[in-house]
């Protein structure tokens, strides 16, 4: 793996690092299918606005680059929304407000102005995929203990990505679960990214001694 693409999956990694983006990373992901769907989302959101910044950068304005670059963001998480809204409609209805509130997620506005208004489209593309890429595992990760643990289960309603195909992909680790309810509520996402958090640090710790 080259440093370019470490340092945006793990070194620098806009949740586990940066804790960037913790509106939607805390929100949304009480299970592993909301959490991959705005992971998805994400990624094409980051992707397509770093291609689009730097595609202009040449004409851009620099007093009023801020603006321009919140609405392209506006605009490409608008196309999004629209067409999640037709072909994954009940996916849609489940993330709600949190795919427009993409608008607002600082870890796009901030690869925009420090990274893609500087430098070429092809590496713009990159650095835009491999930085929604690291959020979107840590999004997914987080969904993925807190389904667990909160319902003994992964993969549930899995069919709201993958159509028909995905009630194949819910599998049930516990039978008759009970369940552990603050897993699913906002306290357990703190919990968990908490957890992720220390485990990153002990590792840098162990890898630095």
């Amino acid at each position: 793996m080259s440093d370019f693409i470490r340092k945006r999956l793990i070194d620098n990694n806009a949740a586990l690092v940066q804790l960037l983006g913790l509106c939607p990373l805390l929100a949304v992901s009480n299970s592993a299918i909301n959490a991959l769907g705005l992971g998805i989302a994400t990624i094409f959101t980051l992707t397509t606005t770093n291609m689009l910044v730097s595609l202009i950068r040449p004409i851009i304005n620099k007093e009023i680059r801020i603006s321009l670059f919140v609405l392209l963001i506006a605009s490409v998480v608008t196309a999004l929304e629209m067409f999640m809204n037709a072909y994954f409609h009940e996916l849609y209805l489940v993330l709600g407000i949190f795919i427009p509130l993409i608008v607002t997620n600082c870890i796009i506005i901030a690869r925009a102005e420090s990274f893609a208004s500087k430098n070429t489209l092809l590496l713009s593309i990159k650095d835009g995929f491999f930085t929604g890429l690291g959020f979107a595992w840590v999004l997914f990760a987080i969904g993925a203990i807190r389904e667990i643990i909160g319902q003994g289960s992964i993969f549930s309603q899995a069919h709201l990505l993958f159509g028909e195909v995905g009630h194949s992909l819910h599998w049930q680790f516990i039978d008759e679960y009970q369940g552990f309810l603050i897993a699913i509520l906002p306290p357990g996402a703190f919990f968990v990214l908490a957890l992720l958090v220390a485990v990153k640090n002990k590792l840098n710790a162990t890898k630095n001694n």
